[in-house]
């Protein structure tokens, strides 16, 4: 089976077939359909080994990810890089996932950059001042951050407008009334938790309010537990809580229905970056920073991978999407 016979099945041209199963962006979405479908419908497969060679690409693309704070506990994370494979391999590229310490002096991805066993790398959990992208900029070697960081060159980043996230929460609870807001934040140095720490202070410095229910806890469901408990405990406990992951909101909300606080007139209203993992046992609603689906940003951040390693201008890859609010009927 080759290119000519689809092409001439589709009535097209061999090139524009081409383009089409190797996902260039300059083919209609229309034609690409057709042209995978009448792929699929033959059993067409492409010669790998043949377009790396005639390319000169690996057909693999590598996450990087911190061992440190344990993203792969997380099931937004999990979710995000499910996505991203799933795209990938719809153009026969490979996601290898590779764990590296981001305050390391010698970073094991650079072994694979060295040796080009990828084409390009995925740098999840930036920091504001990371020196994995310091280094990957001198090499020369492209990356996307998912995340952004203070360089003095242009690079390509996907990111959330995590400050706008928790502005936007901590607004809505000082405008139901709101004066005794809690924080629970994770306690590193990633650019998204700062950005989150960030928005919920610049809501409060606005109102003139304090920052006294501000705490920093590790993100786990006991965490998120334990604080919530002694929080409640104080002479005069918040009267909110908005908490920066989704595993120490879960936390949380379950300390909070233990003791009676999650609904009915004694309440404290709870916002979860996020929202409630799936597998969480609290069934009650809860207010929501939502950052939208898996699968858009798995698409989001696959096409700008595929378009950086054709070669494209890194200032036109640079996403920043907004979240969205969700209030609970009981906030």
């Amino acid at each position: 089976m080759s290119l000519k016979i689809i092409a001439k099945e589709l009535g097209i041209s061999v090139t524009t077939v081409s383009r089409a199963l190797n996902g260039y962006d300059d083919v209609s979405p229309e034609t690409r359909a057709r042209v995978e479908a009448e792929a699929q419908r033959r059993g067409y497969r492409p010669n790998t080994l043949a377009r790396r060679l005639k390319m000169g690409k690996i057909d693999a693309v590598g996450l990087v990810f911190p061992v440190r704070s344990s993203p792969l506990t997380s099931n937004v994370f999990l979710d995000m890089v499910g996505e991203i494979s799933h795209e990938l391999a719809r153009y026969e590229i490979d996601l290898l996932l590779i764990a590296d310490d981001e305050q390391a002096d010698k970073h094991s991805y650079m072994r694979i950059v060295q040796s080009r066993r990828v084409d390009a790398l995925i740098v999840a959990h930036t920091l504001d001042d990371d020196p994995r992208l310091t280094q990957l900029l001198s090499s020369g070697f492209p990356f996307l951050a998912l995340g952004r960081s203070h360089l003095q060159q242009p690079y390509a980043w996907f990111d959330f407008d995590n400050q706008a996230g928790t502005y936007s929460a901590t607004r809505y609870l000082i405008d139901r009334g709101h004066r005794r807001i809690a924080l629970l934040g994770e306690n590193n140095k990633q650019a998204f938790i700062i950005q989150r720490r960030n928005g919920y202070l610049q809501a409060l410095r606005e109102s003139g309010l304090a920052d006294s229910w501000l705490r920093s806890v590790p993100p786990t469901r006991r965490g998120g537990y334990q604080a919530t408990l002694e929080l409640l405990r104080l002479p005069e406990p918040p009267t909110a809580i908005l908490t920066d992951s989704n595993i120490h909101g879960d936390g949380a909300a379950m300390a909070l229905a233990q003791q009676g606080r999650l609904i009915g007139d004694n309440r404290i209203s709870l916002v979860v970056y996020d929202g409630l993992p799936q597998d969480s046992i609290i069934e009650t609603q809860v207010a929501a920073v939502i950052q939208s689906t898996r699968q858009g940003v798995g698409r989001q951040i696959a096409g700008m991978v595929r378009r950086l390693i054709a070669g494209e201008d890194l200032t036109t890859l640079q996403v920043l999407w907004q979240p969205e609010f969700s209030p609970a009927e009981t906030a």
